[in-house]
C-alpha cells in the first residue's frame, strides 16, 4: 500500500477534525468518502464498529479514533505548531477534548435532534451545552485561541462541533452572548484550510480510481 487510506464522511465532525490535521501536516492520503447508511465492507473489515474516521497507515496499522489520527499526522509534520509543548497545555488540551467529546457532544446531539429526545425541550439541551460555550468564551477572552495566540490541536478538535452547534439555530447563535466564540468560529469557517477539508466527493466504490487528499489549490 503506497499511501495511507482515510475513510471519512464530509459532514462528520470527528472525520472533519482528522482531515484538518492531515491537511495541515501535508501528508497525502487516499480519501474514501463513506455513506453512513451504506458502509463499504472494506471499512467494516478493518474496523467492525463502523464509525468514521478510520485511517489505515502505509504499514497496515488501523487507527479508528479521530484524536489518534490527529496526533498521528501532527507528530510526523506540524508546520503550524498545533502540538503544544508544556505539560500544562497538554493537560488543558486533554480536558477540553474530553469535555467536548463527552458532555458537549451528548447535549449537542439532543439539541440538534430534540424531537428524538422528548424527555426535555430543545432549549434545555441548548442550555446544557452552553456550559461549554461559556468556558470557551472565557478562554478566548484571555487568548486569541483557546490556549495561545495561535491555533492548536485543541481549537481544531473542537471547532467542527461548535460549527455544528451554531447551525442548529443560527439566528439564536448570532445573537447569543458569545462574541469571542462567534469570531473564533467565523475565522475557521472562512479559512482556506476549512475549504480544503470540505470538498464534496461521491461515495467511494471499490473499483474507483484513488482520490488523494489534501486537494490543495496550486494556483
Amino acid at each position: 500500500m503506497s499511501k495511507p487510506i482515510l475513510y471519512s464522511f464530509r459532514r462528520c465532525p470527528y472525520a472533519m477534525r482528522a482531515r484538518l490535521a492531515i491537511a495541515t501536516s501535508g501528508i497525502e492520503v487516499e480519501l474514501r468518502e463513506v455513506v453512513l447508511k451504506d458502509k463499504p465492507q472494506p471499512l467494516l473489515t478493518v474496523s467492525p464498529k463502523g464509525t468514521v474516521p478510520v485511517l489505515i497507515t502505509s504499514t497496515g496499522q488501523v487507527i479508528d479514533e479521530s484524536i489518534d489520527i490527529m496526533y498521528w499526522a501532527l507528530q510526523q509534520s506540524d508546520p503550524l505548531h498545533w502540538l503544544v509543548t508544556t505539560a500544562e497545555q497538554h493537560a488543558m488540551t486533554t480536558a477540553l477534548i474530553d469535555q467536548n467529546d463527552q458532555s458537549f457532544k451528548h447535549f449537542l446531539d439532543r439539541y440538534k435532534y430534540a424531537d428524538r429526545y422528548p424527555e426535555h425541550t430543545e432549549r434545555y439541551y441548548r442550555q446544557q451545552a452552553e456550559t461549554t460555550l461559556n468556558d470557551l468564551e472565557q478562554k478566548l477572552t484571555q487568548n486569541r485561541f483557546l490556549l495561545a495566540d495561535h491555533s492548536t490541536l485543541a481549537d481544531m478538535a473542537l471547532l467542527p462541533f461548535i460549527r455544528q452547534f451554531a447551525f442548529v439555530d443560527k439566528a439564536w447563535f448570532d445573537s447569543a452572548p458569545y462574541p469571542k466564540v462567534r469570531a473564533w468560529l467565523n475565522q475557521f469557517i472562512t479559512s482556506d484550510l476549512f475549504a480544503t477539508t470540505m470538498t464534496k466527493l461521491p461515495a467511494w466504490q471499490p473499483n474507483d480510481q484513488p482520490v488523494y487528499f489534501p486537494m490543495l489549490n496550486t494556483d
